[in-house]
Order: structure tokens, then sequence, then C-alpha cells
């Protein structure tokens, strides 16, 4: 439903694939934060953000959860709480956590990273299990693992129910403790089926966001067990993230809960269309994925063009991308994206290809 404006476009003047962060609160969204009951949420009194903690900590499966401003706070909290500085956390080279959140893990945390290869958006036993060194008085003690689902530098790929239980039951034999990046885990739960607990349980915490594909202007969420999240609340207020009332914004967060999920579906199905009908396009090649969620990698290598180039003339033609590399775009489906706007898409990914 077309029920926004961006940048002062009229809708439907502009197809924006940069990302679902793009996503606007809807109307619903809108009247619940005008009514929203307030307090001071630091003093734990804000009644809609004690709403949202309770429905969020119940949709994932965990015993609490915490509000938090962002994904990138939420995963920075999350570590903090796990860990003491000096100590080491393997995770992957292409996650969010370690290229994307402002080296916050080493310059706030004190942690040391060890990555493993995700590229295929997966991390496993097997892969833990050879970063680990043998106990050395020389050498960080590792007792984080942490792991992204669904995988944003991959195309949006998930991980399995069965995955993530074998990555879980490995950390935990051997003492460490497992956080979830679940940025788009709502994304990775439709697209495999199945109840979004059933790839939560096996995690000792998970962060998801609000603003991305469930449309809420602001906000994410982390959940785990009480004794996490009372050490997380603390992390939060250090971090500048004590919000007082809250409220206003989370209630858009209760509304993206309950009525936003379902409809991801949609989002993953036009995604799905748009890396078919791209594969199609002389030069143009859609880098291998399983297309499971709302992100397409795109190679335009064969064209002759730069990304920066090719994302330009697709600007002309209002079409928005990211560039990823020299030679990649990457396209994210979100709410506001229609099946016309699909095809607009592709037509223009077409006359760029060719030089028209």
């Amino acid at each position: 439903m077309r029920d926004y404006l961006v940048g002062g476009d009229e809708p439907g003047d502009l197809v924006d694939l940069r990302s679902d962060t793009f996503t606007l609160p809807t109307a619903r969204m809108r009247e619940a934060m005008a009514r929203a009951p307030l307090g001071d949420d630091v003093f734990e009194e804000d009644p809609t953000v004690r709403h949202l903690e309770e429905l969020a900590a119940q949709k994932v499966g965990k015993e609490a959860a915490l509000f938090v401003v962002s994904g990138t706070m939420g995963n920075l909290v999350a570590t903090l709480s796990h860990t003491q500085p000096g100590e080491e956390v393997i995770l992957g080279l292409n996650s969010h956590i370690y290229g994307y959140e402002v080296g916050g893990l080493a310059r706030i945390g004190g942690l040391m990273p060890r990555v493993v290869d995700d590229s295929a958006g997966i991390i496993r036993p097997e892969q833990v299990q050879n970063a680990l060194r043998d106990a050395n008085i020389h050498f960080a003690p590792t007792t984080l693992v942490c792991m992204e689902n669904s995988h944003n530098m991959s195309g949006g790929r998930v991980m399995s129910v069965e995955q993530t239980k074998a990555l879980a039951d490995f950390a935990h034999e051997r003492g460490f403790r497992l956080h979830m990046d679940g940025a788009r885990i709502f994304n990775a739960a439709v697209a495999l089926q199945v109840p979004v607990t059933e790839l939560t349980k096996p995690v000792d915490s998970v962060m998801f966001c609000l603003s991305k594909g469930l449309s809420a202007p602001v906000g994410s969420l982390l959940a785990g067990d009480r004794g996490f999240i009372k050490r997380a609340r603390k992390f939060r207020k250090l971090l500048g993230g004590g919000m007082r009332q809250a409220g206003v914004i989370a209630a858009a967060g209760v509304v993206a809960l309950e009525e936003m999920v379902d409809r991801l579906g949609e989002d993953h199905a036009r995604a799905k269309a748009l890396a078919h009908g791209l594969s199609s396009v002389p030069g143009v090649k859609v880098i291998a994925s399983n297309y499971q969620t709302n992100i397409v990698l795109i190679d335009i290598e064969e064209t002759g063009l730069s990304s920066q180039e090719f994302a330009r003339r697709l600007g002309e033609r209002q079409i928005r991308v990211l560039t990823r590399t020299e030679t990649a775009l990457r396209a994210v489906v979100h709410r506001h994206i229609e099946d016309e706007d699909i095809d607009k898409a592709i037509a223009a990914f077409r006359e760029v290809a060719r030089g028209s």
C-alpha cells in the first residue's frame, strides 16, 4: 500500500531498493504512537515499553527482552553482557557485527574478534572448532560465538533450525555462549516456514530489528534470560540508551510485531521475481543465492560499467540501489515495493545494461 512519500516525490515516482530500513510507519503505527501511555523507562515505568518488551520476549521464546535504539546498540549490549574485556569472540568475517558496527566490539568492549568464513551465510561447528586455539597463557580465552540470521552480506541467506541447533550445541558443550544477530530473524522464519521460536530457542540471546521489514520507525529488541537482560539494561544505560518516555516509539514496535510479520513473504516473493527478471538481462548476473528472503545481490561486471556508474544511471530512471563492490549491487525488497516496481526495476536494468 502506498501510504507514504519519499523525499518529496509523489508515490510511484521512485523505486527505492537501497534497504528495508527505508520503510515508513503505517497509519496504525502513527495512531498507536499518538495514543501511547507513557512513563519514564529508565525507572522501568513506561507501560508501552514494558508491553513491547513482554511481547517481544514471548515472540522469540525468551524470559525477558530490552528495547534498544538500534540493532547495532543491541548487538553491542549483548556482547558486553556476555563477556569480559580481553576475551575472544568468534564470528563471521562478513557479519554485520564484525564489519558494519564501527568496531564497537573492540573499541568499547575490549574484545578480540576471531573470524571464520561465513560467505555462504552459515557458520558451522567445525569452523568454530578450527578457529579455537589450545589453552595457553599467551591466548585470549574464547567465551562467545556470534551468528547472523538472515545473513545480510550473503544475500539474505538463512541458517536452518538444524544448523542453528548444531552450532548452539557445539558452543554450549565447550562452555561458550551463542548470540544471534537476528536483525531479520522474522524474514528467516517466514522463509523457512517455521515458528521463529524454533530458530531462537537454541541461542543464549537474540537481537532483532523493528525498523527494517517490520516498518517501525525506530528500535530493536534484545532478548534472553532475566539475568542476562538485567545486565544488558545496565550496559544500555552506559551507552546512552535510557530513552525516558520511549513508549512513543515502542507503540509502533507493538504494531510491527502484531501486524507486519506475516506479510514478509510478499517481499520474499517479489525479491525472487526481481532475481529471475534480472537473470535475463544481458551482462547482468544474479549472484548465487537461495533467494529465500528479501535481499538480491547483482553482478554487473560484464556490462563494463562500475557499480557506482550503473547505480547512478539507475537513479536517473528513478531506481535506487546500493553498491556492494566495484562490480556488484544490492537490492532489498520491502513493503513499499509492489509488482509494478519490480517490472520497472528490471526494465531500467535492461536499459542501463544495453547503454540506452
